[in-house]
């Protein structure tokens, strides 16, 4: 090393969480309102640094617990940025995930501070350290997993009618389908089966039922 080196510390790593879901069908993110510095009073996707001895994947779980109540959902590591945070000194790594969650099923960390609470992901607030890059990314990936894998899952409850399931992919990828072709091309997919159950759906007639074969991601 020479005279004039000076060594330097490793940038900080966290990790930051796009929680989505499908609600009033209207994909929505979840949203934490910082309450200290940097950035007090913003809207900011959850997320922290790694607790001693965690590994990212387990840091990015804990915080879909802590703040949404929810495990064993579709989790997946999205991208990992390093221009997120230009106020910290020594640099900074966030690396993002995202996850699917049934509406249904969240239970929002009840808090003071630090409060949470959905978006839609095209009206965003004022958000801090760039968030709306990471949605907006993670938003495109998933867009592009539901061509090719059975993600949307994670979105739904056990139980479902196709009309609901229509529903959740047209509001994702901002499209209508026609109703008869998309059952068709679900069907085709082998990713769902008949419970044998028939019932209505809001002000629908009854219709089947279906729920996914397997509840863990696939690809077709």
């Amino acid at each position: 090393m020479s005279a004039d080196a000076r060594p330097t510390r490793a940038p900080l790593t966290c990790v930051v969480v796009v929680i989505f879901t499908v609600r009033d069908n209207h994909p929505e993110v979840l949203l934490i309102t910082r309450s200290a510095d940097p950035e007090r009073g913003l809207w900011a996707l959850p997320g922290g640094l790694l607790l001693d001895g965690e590994g990212l994947d387990m840091a990015a779980a804990r915080k879909l617990v802590e703040e949404a109540g929810v495990r064993d959902v579709y989790l997946e590591q999205l991208y990992s940025f390093d221009d997120l945070d230009p106020s910290a000194p020594e640099g900074s790594v966030a690396v993002s995930y995202f996850a699917l969650v049934d509406a249904s099923m969240v239970r929002l960390a009840p808090r003071d501070e630090w409060q949470a609470a959905w978006y839609p992901t095209n009206e965003l607030p004022e958000v801090a350290f760039a968030n709306d890059r990471v949605v907006e990314y993670a938003l495109e990936r998933l867009r592009n997993k539901l061509q090719y894998s059975n993600v949307v899952y994670s979105l739904m409850p056990e139980e479902f009618g196709l009309g609901r399931l229509q529903k959740v992919y047209e509001s994702i990828l901002d499209q209508t389908f026609d109703k008869r072709n998309f059952r068709k091309r679900i069907l085709s997919l082998g990713i769902v089966e008949e419970t044998g159950d028939v019932r209505a759906e809001g002000a629908h007639r009854p219709a089947r039922i279906y729920r996914f074969i397997r509840r863990e991601p696939t690809t077709f």
